[in-house]
């Protein structure tokens, strides 16, 4: 721990981050946590606390599937009933013959997506991936212009989408799949559907199910998809390559519940709030256990290219060949929990630059108990 104390440090000392929260854990006992630098480099900068939030983006996406499992236990859900019941806007779609070819050119889905095939993110659409072209993610063919037009905020979650969830469904349906259900591992989309999937299954918004399912009985008390206005003012800023993001919602755009709560990247949280839920996936039962195991090919795998990095998927999140699984968000978060030695481990910041410059992987090869 001490060698992570400094690792971290360095961090912050170098002006890599201008600060962080970190977090290891056992199954129960106490939390190692660190907390260094502060919000910003600017002027408005204050010291991070324990208790500062933080975007999470795709730390998110785990925590929806963790609620869907809820409602499979309670029969509210099939893995492999049609998504069509609760959402028939998604009934009969249509595929591309190919996925740069022109959206009109498309052929009947061989069958109906199902809640597995959304929660393995194998349903059919998401990011293009093609490392001949540039930019090598969703590169300008007729399907992501299309889905751009649309502001549907796909790639990611800010500027967010103005749509409510009705009519943000209604575009969506409107776009071809880009494959056939269950046939690739494709990025995203899924997250989306899935918010609304497990919003109409449990009958009342997201921000509630997620709340009533899996926040309030994990004491997640500042986990959500909106703020106290103290609380929103309190996040800090979004660093990419050096430059603080501009684009990103405003403190006050986070006291308002969002039009569209993003089931893919639309949480804020805590260290605290995210080691209790990596605590509870450690101590899960089968349903949640059945979220850790990888279900994909590895032909699948394989066209999941740099977004899987060699990985496998489970319900929501990586699954590694050691057993560890968990995901990291695109603004500078991280959760992992290592089966094998017990281990919950956060990282919290918000420097995109940290998932790609070997931070996170450092972090995670350091922390254990």
């Amino acid at each position: 721990m001490d060698e992570l104390h400094g690792s971290m440090a360095g961090l912050v000392d170098r002006g890599a981050v201008p600060g962080l929260v970190a977090a290891v854990a056992g199954a129960d006992g106490p939390v190692r946590v660190e907390v260094l630098g502060s919000t910003s480099t600017g002027p408005d900068a204050v010291p991070m606390r324990r208790d500062t939030p933080v975007r999470l983006t795709s730390v998110t996406k785990p925590m929806v599937a963790a609620a869907a499992m809820t409602l499979v236990e309670d029969g509210l859900l099939a893995l492999d009933e049609p998504v069509d019941r609760l959402l028939p806007e998604l009934a009969g779609p249509r595929v591309l013959r190919r996925p740069d070819g022109d959206v009109d050119d498309t052929v009947p889905a061989r069958r109906a997506i199902t809640v597995e095939d959304v929660l393995t993110y194998r349903m059919g659409h998401g990011l293009l991936l093609d490392p001949a072209a540039d930019p090598p993610i969703n590169p300008p063919v007729p399907a992501v212009r299309a889905a751009d037009a649309l502001d549907l905020a796909i790639v990611r979650p800010d500027p967010r989408t103005p749509l409510d969830v009705d009519e943000w469904m209604r575009r969506f349906a409107s776009l071809p799949l880009l494959f056939q259900p269950g046939e690739r591992w494709a990025y995203n989309s899924s997250g989306h559907i899935l918010g609304v999937l497990v919003a109409r299954a449990a009958g009342m918004p997201l921000g509630d199910a997620l709340r009533e399912r899996l926040f309030e009985p994990l004491g997640m008390t500042s986990t959500g998809f909106s703020l106290p206005p103290e609380r929103a003012a309190e996040l800090p800023a979004v660093y990419f390559q050096g430059v603080r993001q501009t684009d990103v919602a405003t403190a006050e755009a986070w006291t308002r519940e969002p039009a569209f709560p993003d089931g893919a990247a639309g949480l804020a949280s805590t260290v605290d709030d995210v080691v209790a839920f990596g605590r509870h996936l450690l101590r899960g039962g089968p349903a949640l256990r059945a979220m850790t195991v990888n279900r994909l090919t590895p032909a699948q795998i394989e066209g999941g290219g740099m977004l899987l990095g060699g990985h496998g998927w489970g319900f929501g999140m990586a699954v590694h060949a050691d057993g560890t699984y968990g995901w990291d968000g695109g603004y500078g978060t991280s959760w992992s929990n290592s089966p094998a030695t017990g281990t919950v481990r956060v990282l919290l910041t918000q420097v995109s630059d940290v998932l790609f410059d070997g931070t996170v992987q450092g972090f995670t090869r350091r922390a254990v108990v």
